[in-house]
């Protein structure tokens, strides 16, 4: 301990003579410390986060699996589940209620079973002016099995889902600062969701804000509520067992394995599907239960980030290797520089590994100046990151993406073992100085001191080539998620995505029936229409490119009877074609009348004829659904293909309907800025229900970078890491050069005194940058095109081995090469020789 404190203080001394190299060492080191430690946040969040609740070890998440499905009626599934590859024919996560009920009885293998669904989306209002929530449903003993206490007021408990019970809600911690203000008044209160009252009883701990990763829940309901609340997914007019809406998630005994619940839960679980009141599977089936853990059961947007973070993970250790090999890069040359101290050290007596400990000492002082001023990076990296995410996603992912004790424990491992792998070989290397040329005052030999130079920073070189190479990986990667981004905004989408405002309404959930929806959607049509500024208004069932899709299984005309086919169905009203530009070409589009007549009718596109009619004529045909009673709807029109769901998949076969109730979204053509255009539509709105909340207030442009939002966070990432790498690399081919002139300036100056050009001595400095770079390059684009396809899952419209990436990123990296030779060739030609021969 003596002597590491005494290298300590005599580290920390030499450190501060040296304010210059010390200031660029760490605020490298920081760079790629505060890259890595940000993007881990990231990765923690989404991936590796514990369950903010107690004693998450305990808690295990149920997944049904079977040879065939069941024969259910409905099935709904929220929060994502587990899947292995390894599941049979058919698996989910999602129960009906009498499963969940037996499931709830064996209190000698669970301390608590309890279940959830949703978010559903609530109309609420009482709370100034009228708004749209997510309310997660669940079951009466949720707060007590996760073991998760209230901030203020109390949780759910299992009266509150019985039957009968006076309905009540517990808020979310950040909604209820949001939206009451922090008040504790707030408990207490009544509120309406879907025009029923409610009242709150608690606001949950500030902890617990999800199940999943990326979950938003403003609140939590009894299950009880949700016929009342009217919420479609959590009815069945075939009863409970045929109506699989139910996540279930259970904390076992402590005294009970997880094997020993498993298996009891499947003996239930197989029972209730062969001989339940109504048998669900046939013994062929092998019905099963699995026991996954909660905190890798609850997938939430895991399986979208996972592969976009492990290529920004990979992305920032490459980094992190391109800082080390920079700052190993100024300690070899610092090393040279000190030759003649550690030379009279050793001369006096101490120890080679003397010396490497007490380089290795300063390496590791540096790495954690380095990791601290990283963990600052780190920190406003992590909120623009937060901010990013939620923003991209319109507020439907919310991460909490900051350093906490977990990620500073990382940060700081990794500032130790950086600072000994960029200090391992310069330390050693400067250890075996030879004392007898470095106690000499001068040696003016200059073949010798370019010998040794030469032999002395080999390793300097080949840490420039690392560096180069490391480069072209990151550049190679970022260049082809960025062509990858422009690939998919340049996909014409069928139709026109400018000026268009986008808005959903559902007039249900405040107990319109469909006529009165009819009449309103209208009437909003038509007075928004009138705006100044609007050139039209309609409105759909959905929205174009919004990710959701609603497919149909129908009979065509003319095609065997025992025959069905898929087609994408999306339900429009008067004006959405003309107002979303999709060319009609046959027929006509829908009218006011189409809405109201009892007669059905619909319009296809395209692919449909193509696909289904063949050489027929489409108008007056018709299709329906595989039932003998369902409606059969005739063909009126024909309108060019368009994207449905999103911007990557085929179009396929889409039959549009009239909308005749539910919940609408409204699209309006604008003249200049759709945003602009908000404050009115809100007016309107209000005027006409001002009970009717807004939700999704986006434009078209809007809503496709939020489609986009994986493709545009791994572009803008992987692009600002390339030029950090880029900028390092830069500085590490400027370090050796500038450094490679400053120790051969009096070989410069005799060439130059014996005839050399100006034009000789910039070749001699540029050849050796460029001959760096090239053989840097060399290695870097071999690496990257065998690594390349790792990417093949996050690209499209770009091959791996896109050529004008890698040429692109080769003159790019040539020409930062040239810009880093510049100032040591400048240095080098201004070399007076008669000073140099005077020193001599």
């Amino acid at each position: 301990m003596t002597t590491l404190v005494r290298d300590s203080k005599y580290g920390l001394r030499m450190l501060a003579r040296n304010p210059g190299f010390t200031a660029v060492a760490i605020l490298t080191l920081a760079l790629g410390i505060g890259a890595n430690t940000a993007i881990f946040s990231l990765l923690d969040a989404v991936m590796l986060g514990s369950l903010p609740v107690r004693d998450p070890g305990h808690l295990f998440v149920f997944k049904w699996s079977a040879r065939g499905n069941p024969a259910y009626h409905g099935y709904s599934s929220f929060e994502g589940c587990f899947d292995d590859g390894t599941h049979p024919a058919a698996s989910g996560c999602s129960f009906s209620r009498p499963v969940f009920d037996q499931m709830r009885s064996q209190a000698n293998v669970f301390s608590g079973v309890t279940a959830f669904a949703g978010p559903a989306q609530l109309d609420l209002s009482g709370n100034g002016q009228a708004s749209m929530v997510n309310g997660e449903l669940v079951s009466g003993g949720f707060f007590q099995t996760l073991g998760v206490t209230a901030a203020l007021g109390r949780t759910l408990g299992p009266p509150d889902d019985a039957s009968g019970a006076e309905p009540v809600v517990v808020l979310n911690y950040g909604y209820w600062r949001r939206a009451f203000g922090g008040d504790p008044t707030a408990v207490g209160k009544t509120i309406r969701l879907n025009t029923i009252p409610f009242t709150i009883v608690g606001v949950a701990q500030p902890q617990f804000t999800r199940l999943s990763p990326g979950s938003v829940h403003d609140m939590w309901l009894p299950l009880s509520t949700a016929t009342r609340l009217g919420i479609d997914w959590a009815r069945s007019p075939d009863g409970e067992a045929a109506n699989w809406w139910l996540e279930m998630i259970a904390r076992t005994r402590p005294e009970v394995a997880p094997a020993q619940a498993r298996a009891a839960a499947g003996l239930l679980f197989r029972n209730e599907m062969l001989h339940g009141a109504g048998p669900m599977l046939k013994p062929a089936d092998a019905p099963t239960i699995a026991l996954i853990p909660a905190e890798k059961g609850l997938v939430g947007v895991r399986d979208d980030f996972a592969a976009p973070l492990y290529v920004l993970m990979a992305a920032v250790g490459i980094i992190l290797l391109i800082a080390c090999a920079n700052v190993a890069g100024l300690m070899l040359a610092r090393a040279a520089a000190r030759q003649k101290e550690i030379a009279v050290r050793l001369a006096l007596g101490a120890g080679r590994m003397r010396i490497v400990r007490q380089l290795l000492t300063e390496s590791v002082f540096l790495s954690l100046a380095g990791g601290a001023l990283g963990v600052g990076f780190a920190y406003w990296g992590a909120r623009s990151l937060a901010a990013f995410v939620t923003a991209g996603s319109m507020g439907q992912v919310q991460l909490e993406v900051q350093p906490d004790a977990r990620v500073l424990a990382f940060t700081i491992a990794i500032s130790v073992l950086t600072g000994i792998l960029f200090g391992l070989a310069p330390a050693f290397r400067a250890a075996r100085v030879d004392l007898t040329p470095a106690l000499k005052e001068g040696s003016g030999n200059v073949s010798q001191a370019s010998h040794a130079g030469s032999r002395r920073f080999g390793l300097g070189s080949a840490l420039v080539v690392a560096q180069v190479a490391l480069s072209i990986l990151v550049l190679v990667a970022a260049g082809l998620l960025v062509r990858t981004l422009a690939s998919l905004r340049s996909i014409d989408p069928g139709f026109d995505t400018r000026n268009v405002l986008l808005f959903g309404i559902n007039p249900t959930l405040g107990g319109y029936k469909d006529a009165q929806t009819q009449s309103l959607y209208r009437d909003l049509e038509s007075r928004l229409a009138s705006l100044p500024g609007v050139i039209s208004a309609s409105y759909s069932s959905g929205t174009l490119l919004s990710g959701g899709l609603w497919v149909e299984d129908i009979r065509v005309e003319g095609q065997n009877n025992k025959a069905s086919v898929n087609t994408d169905m999306l339900a429009v009203g008067p004006g959405f074609f003309e107002t979303m530009r999709i060319p009609l070409l046959a027929g006509r589009t829908f009218t006011s009348a189409d809405l109201a007549s009892a007669q059905s009718t619909a319009i296809v596109n395209r692919a449909f004829v193509r696909r289904y009619l063949a050489d027929r004529n489409p108008l007056g045909m018709h299709f329906g659904g595989t039932d003998s009673k369902a409606v059969q709807r005739e063909i009126i029109g024909v309108v060019a293909d368009a994207k449905y769901s999103n911007l990557k998949d085929a179009i396929d076969p889409t039959a549009y309907v009239p909308l005749q109730g539910g919940g609408a979204h409204f699209e309006l053509r604008t003249a200049a800025s759709p945003a602009a255009m908000v404050p009115a539509v809100r007016r309107v709105v209000s005027d006409l229900d001002s009970s009717l909340p807004l939700f999704e207030v986006r434009t078209e442009s809007e809503q496709i970078d939020q489609l986009l939002f994986n493709e545009r966070l791994v572009a803008r990432l992987s692009s600002l890491f390339g030029l950090l790498a880029l900028v390092l690399t830069c500085v590490g081919l400027y370090g050796l050069l500038a450094y490679e002139v400053a120790r051969r300036s009096r070989e410069i100056g005799i060439r130059m005194a014996l005839g050399a050009e100006r034009l000789d001595v910039l070749r001699l400095v540029v050849r050796q940058g460029i001959a760096l770079t090239a053989a840097g390059v060399v290695i870097g684009i071999a690496a990257a095109i065998g690594g390349a396809r790792y990417l093949a899952t996050l690209l499209y419209g770009v091959k791996p081995t896109d050529p004008v990436t890698f040429a692109a990123v080769t003159a790019l990296l040539v020409l930062v090469a040239i810009l880093a030779c510049y100032i040591p060739v400048r240095r080098a030609t201004r070399v007076d020789p008669m000073v140099v021969l005077r020193y001599e």
